[in-house]
Parts: C-alpha cells; sequence; structure tokens
C-alpha cells in the first residue's frame, strides 16, 4: 500500500535552507526506491548554514570549505536539483515557474521553467527587514546571504588596512539589531582585528577599533531571557562594544546612522540586522494567506490554510503555537523539528489522511562571542525550566547544533570525517580567511 502511495509522486521543495535540504535529503533516501521524485530548488548553487554567515562576514569561517554543493548533495541522496529563482504559483494546474538565470554578463544561462507537482514545500527562509528605513538598502550591509557575507568580508578587511596606515585613524562599524546575528558580528569583529594584527596584515590596534550595537527595544537579545541577555552585554562590555539600547534609528547616510532624537552615530561601515521578513514574491502566491512580514499562513500540520497539498516551513512560515503565545519563532532549530515532522508524518500525507499537529519544542538558545566566551540556556527534559550555560561547555554545545545539521544532511561517517577534517585545519590553516 505505502509503495503504491508514493509512485509516480513529485514533491517540489523551494528554497536549501537548513529545512529544506535535510527534508529533501531524508525524503529522498527513504522513498526514491518506492518511487517517489523529489526535486530541490534554489537560487544559489551552494550551501551554508545560515547562522554561520556572521563568521564568513569577518574570515573566521572560509565559506569555501564549509560550503555544500547542492548538486553533489542531490547525487548522493538521490533527488533533483534545480538552480533557479521561483517567480509565481498556479495553485489549479500544480505548477511552479521558474524565472530565467543569467550569466555575470548579463545572458541567459537557462530559460524561464515550469515544474509540476504533487505536493510543495515552500521553505525559503527570510530576509532582513528594513523597515522602510530610510537609506538603509543605499548604505547598509545585510547578511541574508553567502554573497553578501562575502562582500562584507572584503569590504572590512580594506577598511582594517586604510586604518591601520595611519596612527591617528579609527575604525567605526555599527551594527543596527542586538540579536543573535548582532551581538555575536560584534564580537567576532574584535577576533579579527586580533588575528589580522598578529598575521601582520594589519596594524590596527584593538584599542582603536570602535564597535557600535544598537537595539531599539530595551534589552540585548530580546528573544532570549534577561539573565543570559545580561550575560552577553557583560562581556560585549569588556570587548569593547559600545552597547546603545533604547536607540532607534529612523535613516542612515553615508556619514552614519540617525537616531529619532537626531543624533548622528557616525561610522564607516554600516550593518543592519533588525528583524527579518519573508521574500516579497510569498505575498502574490496565487492567493494564499500570508501576514504582513510576507510569511504564509499555516495550519498548526504545516499546510497552508488554503490549499493542503502546499507546505510551508522555518522562517517564511507563520505556524501557531497550541497554548496561544503567537507564532513559532524563526529559528533554526524549528526548521529543523519541522522538516523532521514532514519527514515523520510522510506517510500519512501520501494517503490523504490526517496529519497530526506540530508542537515547537524550544531546547535553549546559545550565542557565541567568537573565542571569548559563549553563553545561553539550555531546556529539556533533564532541567526544570532553563540552565544557564557559559565558557566551554556552552561552546561544545554550540559547536553540536551544527554538527546535528551536517548529520541530518551527511550521516554518521560523512559528518565524522568532516569534523576530523576541520580539526585538520584548525592546525595547518590560518584562523582567518586572509585573503
Amino acid at each position: 500500500m505505502e509503495k503504491q502511495s508514493a509512485l509516480h509522486q513529485h514533491v517540489v521543495i523551494v528554497g536549501g535552507g537548513a529545512g529544506g535540504l535535510e527534508l529533501a535529503t531524508r525524503l529522498s533516501r527513504k522513498y526514491r526506491r518506492k518511487g517517489l521524485k523529489v526535486t530541490l530548488i534554489d537560487a544559489e548553487t551552494t550551501h551554508i548554514w545560515k547562522p554561520l554567515l556572521h563568521e564568513v562576514a569577518t574570515g573566521s569561517l572560509d565559506a569555501g570549505i564549509d560550503e555544500l554543493s547542492y548538486s553533489a548533495q542531490a547525487r548522493s541522496a538521490g533527488f533533483k536539483f534545480q538552480v533557479g529563482r521561483m517567480e509565481s504559483l498556479n495553485r489549479d494546474q500544480r505548477c511552479i515557474h521558474l524565472a530565467e538565470v543569467k550569466g555575470q554578463d548579463g545572458q541567459t544561462l537557462l530559460p524561464a521553467r515550469t515544474l509540476y507537482y504533487d505536493y510543495l514545500i515552500m521553505a525559503v527562509g527570510s530576509v532582513t527587514n528594513d523597515f522602510g528605513v530610510e537609506g538603509v538598502a543605499e548604505h547598509c550591509t545585510f547578511l541574508d546571504c553567502r554573497n553578501e557575507a562575502e562582500q562584507f568580508r572584503r569590504t572590512l578587511l580594506e577598511a582594517y588596512l586604510k586604518a591601520s596606515n595611519s596612527p591617528d585613524q579609527r575604525l567605526r562599524i555599527a551594527i543596527v539589531g542586538a540579536g543573535a546575528t548582532g551581538v555575536e558580528l560584534s564580537a567576532e569583529l574584535f577576533n579579527a582585528a586580533k588575528e589580522l594584527a598578529a598575521y601582520g596584515i594589519s596594524k590596527l590596534e584593538r584599542d582603536r577599533l570602535d564597535v557600535v550595537l544598537v537595539e531599539a527595544g530595551p534589552s540585548i537579545l530580546p528573544a532570549l531571557p534577561e539573565r543570559i541577555s545580561s550575560a552577553a552585554r557583560s562581556e560585549l562590555s569588556k570587548l569593547g562594544v559600545n552597547v546603545r539600547e533604547n536607540t532607534r534609528i529612523t535613516s542612515v547616510n553615508k556619514a552614519g546612522l540617525v537616531t529619532d532624537e537626531g543624533e548622528v552615530i557616525e561610522a564607516q561601515l554600516k550593518v543592519w540586522a533588525a528583524g527579518i521578513r519573508a521574500p516579497d514574491f510569498l505575498a502574490q502566491l496565487d492567493g494564499l494567506e500570508c501576514n504582513r512580514i510576507n510569511q504564509l499562513v499555516v495550519n498548526p500540520t504545516l499546510q497552508t490554510t488554503l490549499d493542503k497539498r502546499i507546505f510551508a516551513l522555518g522562517d517564511c512560515a507563520a505556524c501557531p503555537r497550541p497554548d496561544g503565545s503567537g507564532n513559532v519563532p524563526p529559528r533554526a532549530q524549528a526548521a529543523h523539528q519541522m522538516a523532521s515532522h514532514i519527514y515523520k508524518h510522510f506517510n500519512r500525507i501520501l494517503r490523504d489522511e490526517p496529519i497530526p499537529d506540530y508542537e515547537y519544542k524550544d531546547y535553549g538558545s546559545l550565542v557565541s562571542l567568537s573565542r571569548f566566551s559563549t553563553v545561553g540556556s539550555l531546556m529539556g527534559n533533564l532541567t526544570s525550566g532553563s540552565l544557564m550555560v557559559e565558557g566551554r561547555l556552552a561552546r561544545v554545545v554550540y559547536v553540536s547544533l551544527y554538527r546535528l545539521h551536517q548529520l541530518a544532511v551527511h550521516g554518521y561517517i560523512k559528518t565524522f570525517l568532516i569534523t576530523l577534517v576541520d580539526r585538520i585545519n584548525k592546525v595547518i590553516r590560518p584562523r582567518l580567511k586572509l585573503h
């Protein structure tokens, strides 16, 4: 019966982030011999775990080594991969339309295409929300993808070199948004300054680096418990980060950030990491319900409210929590859990049987302050409430989250070998990407 239900069915997954890639890999490995065809769509050709982009942006992580080729993963796991950007949806015909792919010279590499599906899973993640603030798009850097992170790294390296040539010049970097990305990037910038000086590339001393972290709310890391926020703030202050809470930015210009009180926070480099929204095209997907930040509204089963054959997971999904306390937060652990939920109950989906509701489980949050510290909280069956962790133990747990993602994608043997290679690289390669 199960074999018949999977025969000739086509699952199209749009978005190769953590949730989408894991789901494509696991579904294909289990069901491909039963006739299920899985196709993964992404606008990029390679995958890198999004929580690590701040490390790519400072050179602590070499994306050329840690990235994963979608085509190689497709061959290994047995699914199909197509590069492209989804443009529109036709629910009556059960098909999606992909825009043409152009090369660097503007020439068409791949024409516009149409893909037909039996089940469509949207896993396109999120992008930074500029909230319509004037000048953000023109003068700020976003860290939404590998290319943006790499561009910032090159700009940062040039800025370090330029500032180090003059003994009186300071390098000022302003980061708007004190969520995990903003806080972790603040610490990584000081680590980068230290390493560049150690390798003799930059003469910029740590006391000539000014990092300003701007948060509109009353505290940094607003989604985490107050004691975690306080611990992180204390560590940032020790590093020299100027934390500006209760500071709202109304515009951005070449000179810096303009607050609602008219103050200009001067900065040569400006990063905007305040809030998220789903990609704009989701708001026009053949009438599917979405919210004010473009997330597709889904039932607790992760099926969209108007079409049970279309699912959404991760940051692009507005999924209600059972206790009525709002939606599931946009975190990597939520995307992983949602992907696992669809995979676990895919037999029911194929047989058109009722699907159990997804229930988000918060296992805590960890924030890495580069090589200086790691703080966070763990939640689970072994703790009553939450357990605050920091230091070496917290760092081990933080790294293990990435390893769990690798396990879901590669399996035990490959993940073990990747971990071994990482350890070797720490010995034979520079601590920072220097070129």
